[in-house]
């Protein structure tokens, strides 16, 4: 795709800056550099410019849905502090571009599916419409993403810049942060509620806040547009590194095995309970 980019430019009065920066700000799209580690696209068991680093299965270990628990916490702070959507478009894409599950629809579109159902039995959709009962398929495994650390302002080093970069420092009179972020996925089997694996991931990239203040008030938007952007791409980052170690979980599968049999009592008895007669 060819990209397609908007510049605002100032010219820069700090020269030792402008040779770095060239005095332009560019937002491209349509390129790598507006995309996240979730790049490309899928389609079947075929993907397309999908990154080169997420791990993948040679065949589908089964079907999987991806569940966000929506009341927990860190969606909250997600959707409300952050203003980010839900993390389950970027988590299935990087499911399905991994061939590693077959992705399934339990989230928000589900009520979609089952709209189109209940018009069917009412009458009001057409006889050739198949949509008759027996054609949805089951979830083998649920996939639950969490984010158990995430901070925007890690390591601020405003006061270091003077050291690092000299008078520019001074000059630009403006900071220097880190974004980082740890995620969870966990991996639990719907036919028996066993949880198969877990996985954390994480991502850190470092945010020169004062490239904002370089431009004035021209770029401002832009600045506070790309701060969002980035902590969003951090956090993309760190569930892509959360997926490809679930993978390498699953690739080398054994399950876990207890004498006689699973729920049946276990082996860690308590005074006075059936157990401890045995």
């Amino acid at each position: 795709m060819k990209a397609v980019s908007f510049s605002l430019c100032r010219t820069a009065t700090v020269a030792v800056v402008s040779v770095f920066l060239a005095g332009c700000a560019n937002m491209e799209m349509g390129s790598q550099k507006a995309k996240t580690t979730a790049t490309g696209s899928a389609g079947g068991a075929t993907s397309q410019n999908a990154n080169s680093s997420l791990e993948k299965c040679g065949e589908s270990l089964g079907t999987l849905a991806v569940v966000e628990d929506t009341n927990a916490p860190w969606y909250g702070i997600l959707t409300g502090q952050m203003k980010l959507g839900s993390t389950t478009p970027v988590l299935k894409m990087l499911v399905q571009q991994s061939n590693c599950f077959v992705v399934v629809e339990r989230g928000r579109a589900m009520a979609n599916m089952m709209g189109e159902r209940a018009l069917e039995q009412s009458g009001e959709l057409r006889k050739s419409s198949k949509f008759q009962k027996g054609q949805m398929v089951a979830a083998d495994y649920s996939m639950s993403p969490s984010i158990t650390f995430s901070n925007t302002n890690a390591g601020r080093t405003g006061a270091a810049l003077g050291g690092l970069f000299g008078s520019v420092g001074a000059l630009l009179g403006g900071s220097m942060s880190a974004k980082e972020s740890s995620t969870m996925l966990t991996l639990v089997d719907n036919r028996s509620g066993v949880q198969l694996a877990a996985a954390e991931g994480s991502s850190r990239n470092v945010d020169f806040g004062f490239l904002g203040g370089l431009f004035g008030s021209a770029i401002g938007g832009v600045g506070g547009g790309y701060s969002n952007t980035a902590e969003g791409k951090v956090i993309v980052a760190a569930f892509t590194d959360s997926y490809n170690n679930l993978v390498k979980a699953v690739r080398s599968y054994k399950a876990q095995e207890v004498k006689g049999g699973l729920g049946t009592g276990g082996h860690l008895g308590v005074q006075g309970g059936e157990d401890a007669q045995k």
